[in-house]
């Protein structure tokens, strides 16, 4: 009896094994699990090997499954005691399914079976209540918790700035009993994606300085949009320093590649370049040319950019959307017009990327700014009706305006009027062009026809 019993716990923890040496396969998980079907009826007791499955179901692109095991296994033994692994497992796949009213019957029968002052349980409901959405309910049950833990805490600052209460986020983080630098980087990343970057990097800035809260790689990325938007030279130095001294710079490639687009919208084109020169070529990736290929063009340096560019098609790497289209601003600010157009050849036939409307906005800008309107009129009469865009027409009116193509202008005018007439800026350019023309009469004509349309001009704003 003492062998079979033996044999049988070894058995157990064979299956936990393989359980946890395959949780990333779904074929192999589902084989156990037909396996543990064929077992007698006493062996579902064994709840570990469950909750292993549960967790892989709850976890996958097929969370309805663990739901589907949880009724299975209820229905097979009354007797079966859940623990909070169960549960837990049981809330997340909720979560996953974005079902709150499962969840909702979970969060009964957990109480139900006394669940209700458990932690992990409970921060369970409170993660799930806010992935469906379901923010009142969320902060209930942490209202009512006995006890919190930090995980508990960061689960509710980071559920609110997903659904972009950054307000209640930031009072929930200012009551704080303890905070880590999961808390201070959710907070800072919450007011970088509302655009709110001065209080991003205020609050970074009181994190590392007041607080003594080394940043984590997270961090860095979370603090650079900010710092970019806002132009700081100042922060890109001390985050280069930092991530030099913390072995960021070397562990993640992420981190310099951020770098590099943080100093060459801040103003510095040369620190960038430094910066990418330092990566070593096995780390050096596409997003690390794109970027570099970018503040070239973000500069003006259209020949650096394109110099650039075929030294990285030279080692191997293969460009994407984001680089063609890096590398055509460059050429259309740099007016290396007949370039920029082998590019496009290039990005069409050689790589057989569709362009979108960014391609083509840039590519009609490029024209119109050297004054080839023929050429960018008939590339705008070209694109597919599916990705069609007012503007690009826009961007071709605004280059007959610097040119003074009065017939021209009224051929893209009377395009951009057959799919928007509410924009004053269209009537105005075209006004415009009617005056530099001398034809004063037809320009007060379209001044009168704005009127009585009552199309909107953006109003001029003073920057002090």
């Amino acid at each position: 009896m003492f062998d079979k019993m033996s044999r049988r716990k070894y058995y157990y923890r064979h299956l936990l094994s393989l359980l946890h040496k395959h949780q990333d396969c779904r074929r192999a998980i589902q084989q156990i699990h037909s396996h543990f079907l064929v077992l007698n009826i006493e062996d579902i007791s064994i709840l570990a090997l469950w909750n292993s499955i549960l967790k892989h179901y709850s976890l996958s692109p097929f969370p309805q499954e663990a739901i589907f095991l949880f009724k299975y296994l209820k229905n097979q033994s009354d007797l079966m005691n859940f623990d909070s692994f169960t549960y837990s497992y049981l809330i997340k796949s909720c979560a996953n399914m974005k079902r709150s009213h499962v969840g909702t019957a979970l969060h009964c029968l957990s109480t139900k079976v006394g669940f209700d002052y458990h932690v992990h349980v409970q921060t369970a409901l409170v993660n799930m209540y806010i992935d469906c959405g379901c923010l009142f309910q969320a902060k209930n049950v942490f209202d009512e918790m006995p006890e919190k833990n930090l995980v508990t805490w960061n689960v509710l600052i980071t559920g609110f700035i997903k659904w972009g209460k950054i307000e209640f986020a930031r009072s929930i983080f200012d009551v704080m009993p303890e905070k880590n630098v999961i808390s201070w980087t959710g907070l800072i990343d919450g007011y970088t994606r509302m655009n709110r970057f001065q209080e991003a990097l205020e609050l970074f800035r009181k994190m590392v300085v007041h607080e003594g809260i080394r940043p984590t790689e997270v961090t860095l990325l979370a603090i650079f949009p900010a710092i970019w938007n806002i132009g700081c030279l100042e922060f890109c130095q001390m985050l280069h320093a930092y991530g030099q001294k913390s072995g960021f710079n070397t562990s993640d490639i992420r981190v310099v590649n951020c770098l590099v687009d943080a100093y060459a919208k801040s103003g510095s084109i040369a620190s960038a370049w430094r910066v990418f020169e330092d990566i070593d070529d096995v780390r050096r990736n596409l997003v690390s040319w794109t970027s570099v290929i970018s503040g070239f063009a973000l500069h003006g340096m259209a020949t650096e950019a394109s110099d650039c560019y075929r030294r990285m098609e030279n080692e191997g790497v293969k460009p994407n959307w984001i680089t063609f289209l890096s590398v055509l601003n460059a050429c259309s600010h740099g007016g290396l017009v007949d370039e920029g157009l082998e590019f496009y050849r290039r990005m069409v036939d050689d790589y057989g990327i569709a362009p979108d409307i960014k391609h083509y906005g840039t590519l009609i800008d490029m024209l119109g700014r050297a004054g080839r309107l023929e050429e960018a009129e008939k590339m705008a009469i070209g694109i597919p009706s599916a990705i069609g865009n007012v503007v690009v027409w826009r961007t071709l009116l605004g280059a007959c305006s610097f040119h003074g193509n009065v017939e021209m202008g009224e051929r893209v005018t009377r395009k951009i009027m057959d799919m928007e007439k509410e924009y004053g800026g269209d009537y105005v350019l075209l006004s415009n062009i009617f005056s530099a023309a001398g034809r004063f009469v037809d320009s007060e004509r379209v001044r009168s026809v704005m009127e009585e349309r009552n199309a909107s001009k953006l109003p001029g704003v003073t920057l002090v």
